[in-house]
């Protein structure tokens, strides 16, 4: 893999490439940031609190999730507009993953600033309505979908499970979660995920310093090394969204033992992503 930015984030997460504007956004959580890197250079925004997670709405706006809300937020003016709240009573928990789904979603899971053990939980915003999908969850990972939009996929990235939900015709979980992919013989640990245009799954796994490839009936497929343990999450793109985006965390390493902590690697691949699909408010 190589550098795509050599921006050091504490927490890097979100990656998400905007198929309008052929740019890919990311966040550093902890540092509070929402990066962009085109070829004109890269671009930082701050925030006052945590954010995590993007779905684009149009050229210009995305929806974000921060650790209180879910607001709209525009990349040319900088304009913020609040949608609705998310735990905004809660001190303990923020946000984590979340992307959106093929009916116009958009789920986003919620944990502890300190791991604290069952205290986030998994939403879905559609259409003006919040509701909570999944409780008691540690730390929320791999939210991802389908491409034909039948199932969604989630991770509480301590169980070392990857589970799997079928969705009814409006993007609701319809039935019980199953067990996707089991990693617990494996020692490693589910972060973010993302599904390709033939439905296989690709995961960054914490501390394993790579994305491993699952086919859609849940076997393991391959693996690509990621040049810093903590790889967090992947994401397609490029005009022919035949291009891997890696964000990683430096956050708990040594900067001199492992000096690309914390940067978003980029390499070309032999298999096409989905487009990331629109927010519909």
């Amino acid at each position: 893999m190589d550098i795509f930015s050599d921006t050091v984030c504490t927490l890097g997460e979100g990656p998400l490439w905007h198929p309008e504007r052929k740019q890919l956004f990311w966040f550093d959580i902890v540092g509070k940031k929402l990066l962009s890197r085109t070829a004109a250079g890269e671009q930082i925004w701050s925030f006052d609190d945590h954010v995590s997670a993007a779905g684009w709405i149009d050229r210009t706006r995305l929806l974000i999730a921060s650790e209180r809300a879910l607001f709209t937020f525009d990349v040319d003016t900088g304009a913020q507009d609040h949608v609705v709240a998310l735990e905004a009573d809660n001190t303990v928990t923020r946000s984590n993953d979340g992307r959106a789904d093929p009916q116009g979603g958009f789920w986003i899971g919620t944990m502890g600033k300190e791991k604290e053990r069952k205290a986030g939980a998994i939403y879905r915003y559609y259409r003006g309505e919040l509701r909570k999908l999944v409780d008691q969850v540690t730390v929320s990972n791999a939210i991802c979908f389908s491409p034909d939009g039948r199932h969604a996929y989630y991770a509480d990235t301590v169980t070392q499970l990857i589970m799997r939900t079928a969705l009814d015709g409006d993007g609701w979980p319809a039935g019980e979660a199953e067990v996707f992919v089991d990693l617990r013989a494996d020692g490693v640990f589910p972060d973010g995920a993302v599904v390709d245009a033939t439905g296989h799954l690709w995961s960054a796994q914490w501390g394993a310093s790579r994305v491993a490839c699952y086919t859609p009936d849940g076997d393991f497929m391959r693996a690509f090394d990621v040049p810093a343990v903590q790889a967090s999450c992947p994401s397609f793109g490029g005009d022919d969204l035949r291009t891997l985006y890696v964000t990683s965390a430096a956050v708990n390493r040594d900067g001199a033992a492992e000096p690309q902590a914390g940067m978003t690697f980029t390499m070309p691949m032999d298999v096409t992503g989905q487009a990331e699909h629109r927010v519909i408010l």
